[in-house]
């Protein structure tokens, strides 16, 4: 099978490195890519949000299955103009994607499926804005209606400041918070199946102990020791069938990654938002611990086959993943700063490093070039000692200004972490 892999960041290496394993791939290929990439898949050109230029290139490669990795191509077309040139594509339609790409629709399917979700409005003035965060009182949560790279969601206890976010948003969904422990959820979907995968929790504040902005994801790990043995089969039933069922009554099924972020509140799972791809950092630690083939999974879920899968098979163990961030994130971060040591930090097969933000500078030296610049993953039989090898190899890595989160997993393993 001939697969063409669209992106470059982070999610696409882990997903590039798993269908590398995949002996069912005959030829992977990824556009753009970066220069991890390059060590599992033959890099092309390409622009990422030009449908037509993708469905060009799937064309000429031979491709029998494209998978859309980021959030953009996938608000911009790129998988109706794979499909309209008949090739099997992973990721939903613009339509379909629309999940993602405006948060005030997604709260309308919710409500349409019945979906368990926080109370929210949706505000274009500063008035309605102004109205809304007196309605729920803080800590105040407001998200940007469109898409904003995983920086577009503000929870303070600063009623200025989320004034601010939302005044400068433009169009807002305002909304109640949600207490308790969150969750990611990722599950296949062809239109009609559903299968989810394992559960991860992800780190979005960009300092320990939660402190600090929100980032794109500071690290995650899987699986989760302290969810409700139920978790995954109560959001199959409660939200993600639901929603895969109501796209495709609304006429625009969705074909791809359905990403559910939850939180497990005291009353109950309530979903904060949905993502309709792979989300990153949780791709680093899920797909590392899938023993089922990658690549027979995903052209099933394109081509409409989904409930011809065996049940998935999982590896033992835990995987925890660190991010590695340039110098000014989440703010500005500095491009350019070398980074040295990634064959240091690999010397066990038990350590992937899969790179995001990098690039290669004129001498051929691998440098930072964006803001989340690696991911260090450590797969081992526990918790514990897959958080142990993934900062001991991070340790082995060098980016002058970098910075990292020490604590992630740090409260699963003390058994800190509760359910309402």
């Amino acid at each position: 099978m001939k697969i063409l892999v669209i992106g470059g960041g982070g999610r696409e290496h882990a997903i590039c490195h798993a269908l590398s394993l995949d002996e069912s791939v005959t030829a992977l290929y990824c556009a753009p890519g970066n220069p991890g990439i390059a060590g599992v898949a033959e890099l092309r050109a390409v622009d990422a949000l030009d449908p037509d230029a993708v469905a060009k290139l799937a064309a000429e490669l031979g491709a029998d299955l494209v998978i859309v990795g980021p959030e953009a191509p996938l608000v911009a077309g790129v998988a109706d103009a794979v499909r309209a040139a008949g090739i099997a594509v992973f990721g939903p339609s613009k339509a379909a994607a629309r999940l993602e790409g405006s948060k005030a629709f997604a709260k309308d399917v919710m409500a349409a499926a019945g979906v368990p979700t926080a109370e929210a409005f949706v505000c274009s003035t500063p008035e309605e804005a102004a109205r809304a965060l007196d309605a729920f009182g803080p800590p105040y949560v407001v998200k940007d209606d469109a898409l904003a790279a995983g920086k577009g969601v503000v929870v303070t206890e600063d009623r200025d400041d989320a004034l601010a976010h939302a005044n400068a948003c433009g169009r807002v969904v305002i909304e109640e918070y949600l207490d308790g422990p969150e969750v990611s959820l990722f599950a296949l979907s062809d239109g009609t199946t559903v299968l989810p995968l394992q559960p991860a929790q992800d780190f979005k504040r960009v300092g320990d102990e939660d402190a600090g902005p929100n980032t794109g994801g500071m690290g995650a790990y899987s699986p989760l020791p302290w969810a409700p043995e139920n978790l995954v089969a109560d959001v199959l039933e409660r939200v993600l069938q639901p929603t895969v069922d109501e796209l495709r009554r609304q006429g625009t099924p969705f074909v791809g990654l359905l990403y559910a972020g939850l939180a497990l509140t005291k009353r109950g799972v309530r979903v904060i938002e949905f993502n309709a791809r792979f989300g990153d950092p949780e791709t680093q630690v899920v797909l590392p611990l899938l023993k089922s083939p990658l690549a027979q999974l995903l052209l099933h879920a394109a081509t409409g086959t989904l409930g011809a899968v065996e049940p998935l098979q999982w590896h033992d163990g835990a995987a925890v993943t660190v991010v590695l961030a340039a110098s000014g994130y989440p703010g500005t971060p500095r491009g350019g700063d070398r980074i040295t040591g990634i064959d240091e930090a690999e010397m066990t097969d038990a350590v992937t490093v899969y790179q995001a933000g990098t690039a290669t500078n004129d001498a051929g030296e691998l440098v930072a070039s964006g803001g989340r610049v690696l991911a260090v993953t450590g797969r081992a039989a526990d918790l514990a000692s897959a958080r142990d090898l993934a900062y001991a190899a991070l340790g082995r890595i060098e980016l002058p200004g970098g910075h990292h989160r020490t604590d992630i997993a740090a409260k699963a393993i003390s058994g800190l972490i509760s359910v309402p």
